[in-house]
């Protein structure tokens, strides 16, 4: 649709609202289902916590809006959010999506006062400092800090540092954890990247259970404005320095001690899907991998729809290893017919919401891809009369030696972070030095901006290129690379830099 179709928007324009659900990340959003008299303040309310609006138009008889925000990143970014955590307007959810336009023209005379509203809001909230730029996320409420105290009631099951940094990433950059127990309680001190992802944090999750009936949280911010980690062990953690000690720790566990979760399971802050309600079962305790956490919708299947793929580029191979960093793919099937979308089926759908949150607005051969659940149950294998195209265009990988997660209690369980311009490297050789591995990467093609082995085991190493663009296809194309007779390099994202 172009954007002559929005040059006049008002009692008789002709503006087509029924957006295409699958369509890939643009910086103009469409809200729906929002009441009949919504202010224009509290639509940009949405969005002001996640940059400066550009424009804006309200259709209020038909109870929806656009808006144009200034970055395609500010825009990926509010959409991700929200996805995890339904906005309302006075207690009413609101539906956000990417709109087909590209940019929003406000020619007409009732768009002109929208736009003068939105001047004067853009410019209180930049004042105020209530308003993102240059790509960071500042508080709405002042005074707030970014470092919340979380308590643990009613609590039956183990709750661990990797099941609190799962369930608040879901609302902004973790930063640093720190547990302990108080007053015969579990604790914990968790510090965001910024105070307002702690707001949000905290008005989603407070008084949430983690698993059915049990695991309730309770969060307040601290008065701390950040966390001092000494140590990266189970009880506390620094996810921005991967050089911390270990330290001294004592191997009492606080909670129930319960066997390591299946292959197939992931730790279960991600089991929204297979959240029971308490009517379902009275008074009892459900299977740890079952949470009634609704931070966002129930997935309902474990295949994935990918989209605005680079057709050119893109392989079920290179799929199979970029998805594989957030679980076990089992099939991949590129469209016959459509060859820029695929289908992607996870071992489970608690590992398609985790692939979904972490590669969804990604860039993959300079395409921003788009991942969305899918309506199929199953990836479906090519039938016999398939042409040997069709047959080379779908893969099954279940029985891949590459799966990083089949093991029962694999650390991997507790290194899965989102795409990043660091890569942890890990199963080097010791014949293999710290030229060899940048030569490695450099004559792929690829800008190695800093190297460091790890101090106590050159066993690891982290590597910094020069985008997370970048650092996605190195992953691709030399994760598994063989080094030596015997060894394969693997290559992961780090929450780190060096």
């Amino acid at each position: 649709m172009s954007t002559s179709n929005l040059s006049a928007v008002d009692g008789t324009d002709r503006l087509c609202v029924s957006e295409r659900a699958q369509c890939v990340p643009s910086r103009v959003l469409h809200l729906r289902q929002l009441p009949a008299d919504v202010s224009e303040q509290e639509v940009l309310a949405l969005a002001l916590p996640f940059g400066r609006v550009h424009k804006l138009i309200t259709l209020k008889t038909k109870n929806q809006a656009f808006l144009e925000m200034a970055s395609d990143e500010a825009a990926v970014t509010m959409v991700n959010y929200y996805t995890s955590a339904t906005p309302t307007v006075r207690n009413q959810p609101i539906y956000i999506q990417y709109s087909t336009h590209r940019e929003l023209k406000t020619d007409n005379l009732t768009n002109q006062r929208a736009q003068a509203a939105l001047q004067v809001i853009n410019a209180t909230a930049m004042h105020s400092g209530n308003v993102a730029t240059s790509g960071e996320v500042r508080a709405l409420t002042p005074g707030h800090s970014p470092v919340l105290r979380i308590i643990v009631e009613n609590l039956f099951y183990p709750v661990t540092l990797e099941v609190l940094q799962q369930i608040f990433s879901k609302f902004g950059s973790v930063l640093k954890i720190i547990t302990f127990t108080r007053n015969n309680q579990f604790q914990a001190l968790l510090q965001f990247s910024d105070a307002v992802h702690a707001q949000h944090a905290k008005g989603a999750l407070d008084g949430q259970n983690i698993y059915n009936g049990c695991c309730t949280l309770r969060i307040d911010f601290s008065k701390l404005s950040a966390l001092n980690v000494k140590y990266n062990n189970e009880k506390s953690r620094d996810f921005t320095r991967a050089d911390l000690p270990t330290g001294e720790l004592e191997p009492a566990a606080f909670g129930v001690a319960l066997p390591p979760y299946g292959a197939a399971a992931f730790p279960p802050p991600f089991h929204q899907h297979t959240a029971l309600s308490m009517a379902a079962v009275p008074g009892s305790l459900v299977s740890p991998t079952r949470v009634s956490l609704q931070v966002a919708p129930p997935p309902v299947h474990s295949v994935l729809l990918v989209s605005n793929l680079n057709p050119e580029s893109v392989s079920p191979h290179c799929l199979f290893i970029l998805f594989g960093v957030y679980g076990d793919v089992q099939r991949v099937k590129i469209l016959f017919n459509k060859k820029e979308n695929a289908l992607v089926q996870m071992s489970d759908a608690t590992q398609a919401q985790l692939a979904m949150s972490h590669l969804n607005g990604q860039r993959l051969h300079g395409n921003v891809i788009r991942v969305t659940l899918s309506k199929h149950p199953v990836v479906q294998l090519p039938r016999g009369g398939a042409g040997q195209e069709e047959q080379a265009l779908t893969r099954d990988f279940s029985g891949s030696s590459l799966h990083r997660f089949k093991k029962p209690g694999s650390k991997n369980f507790n290194n899965i972070f989102p795409p990043s311009a660091t890569l942890h490297l890990s199963n080097i050789p010791s014949s293999v030095s710290e030229d060899g591995l940048k030569d490695l990467f450099v004559s792929s093609g690829f800008t190695v901006k800093a190297f460091k082995f790890f101090q106590k085991d050159r066993k690891m190493a982290l590597m910094q290129l020069a985008s997370v663009e970048e650092a996605i296809e190195a992953l691709i194309a030399l994760h598994d690379h063989q080094l030596d007779h015997n060894q394969h390099l693997r290559v992961s994202f780090s929450k780190s830099t060096i």
